[in-house]
């Protein structure tokens, strides 16, 4: 039994030629099943496994992708994408796959491409650029898309289930007795914002809740911002019992503004947020949030990447992903 069996071994040891190994691994579907059989019992006797760099040189491919991330200011540390990127890092690592990891500002600043970087396939976490979008297409770079979507764009996106995730939020408000619910708008990923707020609006008139203009309140993409805009919200006579935010920073910031205002959660005010970030453990009394399984939504998008690349057509052109309320005492 040779300690570093090759190429060479299981070609002698299953007997056919080096050429139809190789095309076993390569190109399966192109070898007679009776061969194929052949060829990979050879090489688990043997304990063969076949060199990533050398079966992307036979099949003419890089096996190269990347994962960038479209938000504005943000780094590969960002809390929410880095849990996606798990999930991509996980799964590409199972099917041999290089991977690059980056922010789109970044890429853009050091002048990388797609060619010149021999990347085949990427995958766009959060507001993606159309021009970006544009530059991979001409490229005949596959591309998949996480935590967004776009219309007009034929492309296979991977997100969570935003409306899924506020009826479980009602459910759980209005299950504790509150029926005036207000919200906190951030401005950040437009489709998250749109779906969530119109989830919002959509799920208390199905309910037959009424949303005064003055219940909701835009806020940036901060935690003072945020904490103003539900400052705002609080200091009305007849304020809201309990607050969306439409993520945890700015869940984070309704609770700032209620302790500024003296008020108890959950006695005077309930807050939910979405994410379900570490924030959430961090702050008192512990938020309640949307917990989103980044790592899944990951995975998929590399199980679609690699259906791209492998010339798929069943597709799918929506995933959505289940959420988890997770309940805490700020609810």
């Amino acid at each position: 039994m040779p300690a570093n069996p090759t190429i060479y071994d299981v070609s002698r040891l299953s007997g056919v030629s080096t050429a139809t190994v190789s095309r076993a691994f390569s190109e399966p579907d192109k070898v007679r099943e009776s061969t194929r059989r052949k060829v990979y019992e050879a090489a688990e006797v043997l304990n063969y496994y076949p060199n990533a760099i050398a079966r992307a040189m036979a099949r003419q491919r890089t096996d190269k992708i990347a994962y960038l991330i479209c938000k504005k200011g943000a780094t590969i540390l960002d809390e929410f994408y880095a849990g996606i990127c798990d999930g991509i890092m996980q799964k590409a690592n199972r099917s041999d796959y290089q991977l690059l990891v980056s922010t789109a500002e970044d890429w853009r600043t050091s002048g990388a491409t797609a060619q010149s970087k021999q990347i085949e396939g990427v995958i766009l976490g959060g507001n993606a650029p159309a021009d970006l979008i544009s530059e991979l297409q001409s490229q005949n770079v596959a591309v998949v898309m996480v935590n967004n979507q776009l219309p007009g764009l034929d492309l296979p996106c991977v997100v969570s289930d935003e409306q899924g995730s506020v009826e479980k939020i009602l459910d759980h408000l209005t299950g504790r007795g509150h029926r005036h619910i207000g919200m906190v708008v951030g401005r950040f990923n437009p489709y998250i914002v749109g779906a969530r707020y119109t989830s919002f609006l959509n799920g208390m008139q199905n309910r037959k809740l009424p949303v005064r203009k003055s219940d909701v309140e835009m806020c940036d993409a901060n935690i003072e911002s945020a904490t103003q805009a539900a400052m705002r919200l609080l200091e009305q006579e007849d304020r809201p019992t309990a607050i969306l935010g439409a993520n945890d920073m700015i869940a984070a910031g309704i609770i700032k503004a209620a302790r500024r205002l003296g008020l108890r959660l959950p006695e005077d005010l309930a807050v939910v947020g979405f994410d379900d970030a570490s924030v959430c453990t961090m702050i008192e009394p512990e938020l309640t949030s949307i917990h989103i399984n980044c790592r899944k939504m990951g995975e998929l998008c590399v199980e679609h990447l690699k259906a791209l690349l492998d010339g798929g057509e069943d597709i799918p052109r929506i995933t959505v992903v289940p959420t988890e309320l997770v309940i805490r005492r700020s609810s």
